[in-house]
């Protein structure tokens, strides 16, 4: 274990932890559904909570105290809303840990604690944002109620990057023929659910939205025919996520209508992606992890092809005040 989740572990079984919040915004926020997720699975008794940083402050939820360790996650530990988030945190007692790509952030100086993760095209799934948060949640829950799942859980993230890998191999013609075909679409749609509904979420709002400037909208498997499949035509592009945790029949269920209703249909399949090497109960955890470099591969392509720069095609993001 790093000595930084020492540290952190070292304090919070000084405090009577009651809650638990994920605190985020943007992509990542996004990063805190498959947290969410596992700790749902695999807490006992503690109340996980996720929030919107912005939202976080003005809702001013009651249960934030002195009994919450908030977790919040800035690539950049420069997002302001999370910033304030941190120290409204502190403000009620709450033990707050910083999870950040960048060393001297401002969010990394409000924060009690401030953990590092490596870039997802840099380094291994293990040190990447999800594989970290992960580590220190789980690490956070095996040290309050004794779940002995810490050690299963790094032993497995240590095995994932070489099934994105293989994943990134094996579909990259897929990708490139997709993005090839959706170059010119003015909306994409993206479904998923449970753990990997995060990885949706992202790609819809982050990279499809943000940084292509297409129509887009993450539509959770569960809400799909709650309104959603209505906009479904033989023409309507949609990407399906189908994940490897307790949610998969929603994702199949979905599916097997979407597939006999547009043409236009690109699937991921984590069932299909090598996860054999990888404990089963660990599977629906990690799906997410390789299907965020899936669509990190595919956006760039996309990119490529529109002729529409990932990281520096913006109107307003960083250009004005707002």
């Amino acid at each position: 274990m790093k000595k930084d989740f020492e540290n952190v572990l070292s304090k919070v079984k000084e405090k009577d932890v009651k809650s638990i919040y994920l605190v985020g915004s943007g992509g990542s926020n996004a990063l805190l559904y498959p947290v969410k997720y596992l700790l749902d699975i695999e807490s006992k008794n503690l109340n996980i909570q996720m929030y919107n940083a912005d939202e976080l402050v003005h809702r001013n939820p009651n249960s934030l105290n002195e009994s919450s360790v908030v977790i919040l996650t800035s690539r950049s530990g420069e997002t302001p809303e999370t910033v304030k988030a941190a120290t409204y945190a502190r403000e009620k007692g709450a033990l707050t840990i910083g999870v950040i790509e960048f060393d001297n952030s401002s969010l990394g100086a409000v924060c009690e604690f401030a953990i590092k993760y490596g870039w997802i095209d840099e380094v291994d799934a293990i040190d990447g944002n999800i594989g970290v948060l992960y580590q220190l949640s789980l690490g956070i829950t095996s040290v309050l109620e004794g779940s002995n799942n810490f050690d299963k859980l790094v032993n497995n993230l240590a095995r994932v990057q070489q099934i994105a890998d293989n994943a990134k191999s094996k579909y990259d013609q897929l990708l490139n023929e997709f993005a090839e075909e959706f170059k010119d679409e003015k909306v994409i749609y993206t479904l998923a659910s449970g753990a990997s509904y995060g990885a949706a979420y992202s790609f819809a709002i982050c990279t499809l939205m943000e940084m292509q400037w297409i129509n887009s909208q993450a539509i959770h498997s569960g809400e799909y025919f709650h309104g959603p499949f209505e906009i479904v035509e033989a023409d309507v592009p949609v990407i399906q996520l189908i994940g490897l945790d307790r949610t998969r029949p929603m994702d199949e269920r979905a599916f097997d209508f979407t597939s006999t209703h547009t043409k236009k249909l690109m699937v991921l399949d984590a069932k299909d992606m090598g996860f054999e090497e990888i404990d089963e109960d660990m599977r629906g955890y990690l799906a997410p992890l390789v299907f965020t470099q899936l669509l990190w591969k595919f956006a760039y392509k996309l990119a490529d092809y529109r002729g529409h720069p990932m990281f520096t095609s913006r109107r307003y993001m960083t250009k004005i005040e707002y």
